[in-house]
């Protein structure tokens, strides 16, 4: 599991059937201690009703087909979350604002 930051989405008129009628964003992962940008953005299919500028939790490969949204879909990153906060030994590196 990584966390990111959601920074666009995804229109497709022709995709999987499976997958219409599904949100797909971008989002770019954040390193967890000093939540900047680290890696290239993915694109999830959302699960939890995010949007932009949200800070979320995304899972990959097998366990992105776990949610009751993505089960059976051919997806390879889902967002399952959205953070509130991130706490690391005490101190607090991300509140939403």
């Amino acid at each position: 599991m990584i966390i990111g930051k959601v920074i666009g989405n995804v229109v497709s008129t022709m995709k999987a059937e499976k997958l219409q009628g599904k949100k797909l964003l971008i989002v770019q992962p954040l390193d967890l201690i000093s939540i900047q940008p680290d890696g290239k953005p993915v694109i999830a299919i959302d699960t939890v009703g995010s949007g932009k500028g949200e800070v979320v939790m995304v899972v990959s490969g097998s366990s992105a087909r776990q949610t009751i949204v993505t089960n059976g879909t051919p997806v390879d990153a889902a967002i399952i979350g959205i953070i509130d906060q991130v706490e690391i030994e005490g101190k607090l590196t991300f509140e939403k604002s």
